[in-house]
């Protein structure tokens, strides 16, 4: 995303949150991008993988060597180099993060919700929600 992109929605998010119909169409609106791009990507990925190998098609074998847990990328660095050569399970993968992360932003926008409305109450809920949810993705990552 651009700076100039970014400074641009930036003013949007805060209309949508001064208007009172603006939080809850503006969390709704976050999980509904979240998951058109994560089946976007995913999708994008199956068919550039299907495309240049055809033979995952007709041989099952094939399609098994393809789907071996040792085979796709697994590190984010390994997923966005990927990406960046246009690897088919790259952009599956990818769809997946956006998937799993597409929750955690709806809860992190809550957050600056509860803000603005100065709800001690759920700020601090949703604070502790949030924060569990990355400490797992810490802790997760050293599986």
């Amino acid at each position: 995303m651009s700076e100039q992109s970014l400074t641009q929605s930036l003013p949007d998010v805060s209309e949508a949150l001064e208007r009172d119909d603006g939080p809850e169409v503006l969390i709704s609106n976050v999980l509904r991008l979240g998951v058109l791009l994560s089946l976007t990507l995913v999708t994008a990925g199956m068919s550039l993988t299907f495309f240049r190998h055809p033979d995952y098609f007709s041989s099952s074998q094939s399609l098994e060597g393809l789907t071996a847990p040792e085979r796709g990328p697994h590190a984010l660095s390994d997923v966005l180099g990927d990406v960046l050569s246009a690897q088919g399970q790259a952009f599956v993968m990818a769809g997946l993060l956006v998937l799993v992360a597409t929750p955690v932003m709806r809860v992190a926008l809550s957050l600056l919700v509860f803000g603005r409305q100065r709800d001690r109450a759920f700020v601090t809920v949703t604070s502790v929600v949030l924060a569990l949810l990355l400490l797992s993705f810490v802790l997760g990552a050293g599986e």
